[in-house]
């Protein structure tokens, strides 16, 4: 097994136990953010954090989607 391989099981097993705190990192992050620069970029702001949530969820080896625990940056 690769270097790569065993950080890639690394952190696939840190998103199944963690996941749930990571996705609330995302959100709380996006809606600085969005906070800091007035909802200028909300759209923007929208985007990167749904990639970065798809990006969660495609680590945590399950196809379920981790639902969001604050609104999107855009509708707070």
């Amino acid at each position: 097994m690769s270097f790569l391989d065993k950080a890639k099981d690394k952190l696939t097993k840190a998103v199944d136990e963690h996941g749930d705190k990571i996705a609330q990192g995302i959100d709380k992050a996006g809606n600085l953010v969005n906070e800091k620069t007035g909802g200028k970029h909300a759209d923007k702001i929208d985007k990167a954090t749904g990639k970065a949530r798809d990006a969660l969820d495609s680590l945590d080896g399950k196809n379920d989607d981790i639902p969001p625990t604050t609104p999107p940056a855009g509708q707070a």
